[in-house]
């Protein structure tokens, strides 16, 4: 059909519409299509299968049409019953309605991405019913989503790279009531940032508790999918956590959070004297080298021990591993010295679990976390700032390790 007879055919079917209801809403004109479009391609599907169109003389087959049933479809105009055509050997089977499905339109995706959103199964029920007319229950939004369980396993056993420059690793709580009352548990994540300077999220795991001995498991599984080498781990004061990345990744460098430090330095002080100690802790971390750092920290500690002496006490106990980034330059010292990369991520992902008081179970908490890391990584298509720059200077720093990948 060309075009003209095409906008013809159009204007004398939207003539009698006169508001946008008519057209789109739940009775429209277009969900009145889009049934005549399905019932007549099912009509054209049963020819094909007979071998003959309806009311012509049958010669090829002993089969025969055997009238229609009716199915009820939840698309994206509401609720929408379709005839769907029967023979009599009960051979058919229609290809664009096939049995037992109950949905059209992208329905399950548009029930996916209010998930994704954060919303709640009766908050998608509820949307749903005022758009389009349906009623969902939650068990039925809750299987809708549950398809998308086999992508995150998947995902989670994925192949990675053979080695990651820079890798975050941090833990967000989640209320989770899977095994009676409900408890925070950690979901743990590790974002790695490639040779290519992209960010990538290598996994997500759940504990009852955040441990080192969990964190142990969790380097293991990276290193049997691949990962091979790290060269600096970005990691919060988790006792016992350095080590465990030593003991998979034996190369690899460990930086201590500097925020974490802060704001853990921070929680002893009163609002009124938090700002002097933040300037103070600043100088030392902003130094220009490991030997003015430290001894800013002696120049904290005189100042301050004698009302908080528990902050240099920590500083100093921890600084072998908080004075790593004094050996880079600062291409590599602004990327490594704070997990910020992480940090931002798990405050979206904080943002989409609000407003929900907890989950069912570990998979319910999968589903979520898994749903948003997607969405936030669509970003992810640019280096991190000034990479170019950082990988040069890790080229020389690590110059056998970064050839044994090449």
């Amino acid at each position: 059909m060309n075009t003209k007879k095409q906008n013809e055919l159009l204007d004398d079917l939207l003539k009698n519409c006169k508001t946008p209801e008519e057209i789109l809403g739940k009775d429209g004109l277009l969900k009145q299509l889009t049934q005549k479009v399905v019932e007549r391609a099912l009509e054209g599907e049963m020819n094909e299968h007979l071998g003959y169109k309806k009311h012509q003389k049958q010669t090829i087959t002993s089969n025969s049409r055997n009238g229609s049933s009716k199915k009820t479809l939840k698309g994206d105009h509401g609720e929408m019953e379709i005839s769907i055509p029967r023979d009599r050997e009960g051979s058919f089977e229609p290809r664009i309605i096939e049995k037992h499905q109950t949905r059209f339109d992208g329905f399950d995706e548009k029930i996916i991405a209010m998930y994704a959103a954060g919303m709640s199964t009766r908050d998608i029920s509820n949307e749903l019913k005022n758009i389009y007319g349906v009623a969902l229950s939650a068990s039925f939004i809750s299987n809708v989503t549950d398809s998308i369980m086999p992508e995150v396993k998947a995902w989670q056993n994925r192949p990675l790279e053979s080695v990651y420059p820079i890798v975050y690793m941090d833990a967000i709580h989640i209320k989770n009531r899977q095994e009676g009352p409900v408890i925070s548990k950690p979901v743990y994540l590790a974002i790695g940032i490639n040779l290519q300077g992209v960010k990538e999220v290598l996994g997500m795991w759940i504990a009852k508790t955040e441990g080192a001995r969990f964190w142990l498991n969790i380097l293991t599984e990276l290193k049997n999918r691949g990962v091979k080498d790290m060269f600096i781990a970005s990691v919060d004061g988790l006792k016992g956590f350095p080590e465990a990345i030593e003991n998979v990744f034996p190369q690899t460098q460990v930086q201590l959070c500097i925020v974490h430090m802060v704001r853990n330095s921070l929680k002893f002080v009163s609002w009124q004297q938090r700002p002097e100690v933040a300037r103070d802790l600043k100088a030392i971390y902003s130094s220009a080298t490991e030997e003015e750092g430290r001894h800013k920290l002696d120049c904290f500690a005189e100042k301050w021990d004698d009302t908080h002496p528990t902050i240099s006490k920590s500083w100093i106990a921890n600084w072998p591993r908080l004075s790593t980034f004094f050996d880079y330059p600062h291409e590599i010292r602004r990327i490594i010295y704070t997990t910020n990369t992480i940090e931002s991520l798990n405050y979206s992902l904080r943002k989409i679990v609000k407003t929900r008081g907890s989950f069912p179970n570990d998979d319910a908490v999968f589903k979520i976390i898994y749903m948003g890391l997607m969405k936030a990584s669509k970003k992810w298509h640019r280096p991190v700032h000034n990479w170019k720059a950082a990988l040069n200077h890790f080229a020389i720093l690590f110059e056998e390790r970064m050839e044994n990948f090449e």
